[in-house]
């Protein structure tokens, strides 16, 4: 794997950053990181920073993991110290799901400072940003992404250049409303299934064998009706937010969508039920709740030892 001798920093090191984070100082590289949480610094290797001006600042490749375009606004425009640190050469690296107007936005602001604004969506999960084979979409110049990609290839498997600006990120949207439906529609099924007094395991075997196979059935639900909820990944909240930006694009490029209602109002019923910031597997329960209080897996009881 190719080193770089660029100074990386890192901004957002949650769920997702600091999975990707650990990926690079893993593999033996210095980095610079900066989160509200300070512990999380830490806990991904990295050296801290007091702020993320400062990130950029130290950095000549600085990578960003944030909820929403809201946060990655914040931090960007927030502290004017944050654009004043921004140079000529540098690139930013926005790995966060986010609004691709918004995404061009700030990348029109660098540009005016010499520097390159790449945004680069996501895709796999915590399971893959633990191992470093997550996918990327990216959009903006191929140069950038070529002097970054060192960077990039500790934790992803493929890279994918989809455009000018704002390419990464729409695409990002298009990818997860997809996976919001098969992970929503598989959820209802599932526990159609399970009132039917059918095997689940048997199930999925038969839905992975059949048209009806999705990323939920092959790589969530297995692990599910076992009582493993994978957790780390998206939460029904976060979930909720790339639907609606979703919606967001589709308004913007005048697409009628027919088909968002359903995880709109899955994911919803989740945070109505109290799962809100819980990872989005678990609105197979939401929906669960509401069908006669229906569980995919149920934990053994342990007897009591006797006398």
């Amino acid at each position: 794997m190719t080193a770089t001798t660029d100074r990386v920093g890192f901004i957002g090191l949650g769920n997702m950053g600091g999975r990707m984070a650990r990926c690079i100082t893993g593999a033996g590289d210095a980095l610079l990181g900066f989160d509200p949480r300070e512990a999380a610094i830490g806990e991904a290797g990295a050296s801290p920073a007091a702020s993320a001006a400062a990130v950029v600042a130290a950095s000549d490749v600085v990578l960003l993991s944030l909820p929403d375009s809201k946060v990655v606004e914040a931090v960007v425009y927030g502290d004017p110290a944050f654009l004043e640190s921004v140079r000529e050469g540098q690139v930013v690296v926005d790995l966060s799901t986010a609004s691709p107007d918004s995404t061009r936005r700030i990348a029109a602001d660098l540009a005016a400072r010499g520097a390159h604004y790449l945004d680069a969506g996501i895709s796999g999960g915590a399971a893959a940003a633990e191992v470093g084979t997550l996918t990327l979409m990216v959009g903006g110049d191929a140069d950038a992404l070529a002097r970054v990609r060192p960077v990039l290839d500790r934790f992803s498997k493929e890279v994918f250049l989809c455009g000018g600006s704002g390419a990464g990120h729409t695409v990002k949207l298009l990818n997860n409303f997809l996976n919001a439906i098969a992970l929503s529609a598989t959820a209802e099924v599932m526990v159609a299934a399970k009132k039917a007094d059918l095997d689940l395991a048997t199930v999925l075997d038969v839905l992975n064998a059949s048209s009806g196979v999705n990323f939920a059935t092959i790589n969530r639900f297995p692990k599910i009706i076992q009582g493993d909820y994978l957790k780390g990944g998206l939460t029904n909240t976060l979930m909720l937010k790339d639907v609606s930006l979703y919606l967001e694009l589709l308004a913007g490029l005048g697409v009628t969508s027919l088909n968002a209602a359903g995880p709109v109002a899955a994911f919803g019923l989740a945070r109505q039920l109290g799962y809100a910031d819980e990872i989005s597997n678990t609105v197979v329960d939401a929906i669960g709740d509401v069908s006669g209080g229906v569980h995919l897996h149920t934990p053994q009881q342990t007897e009591e030892p006797t006398a």
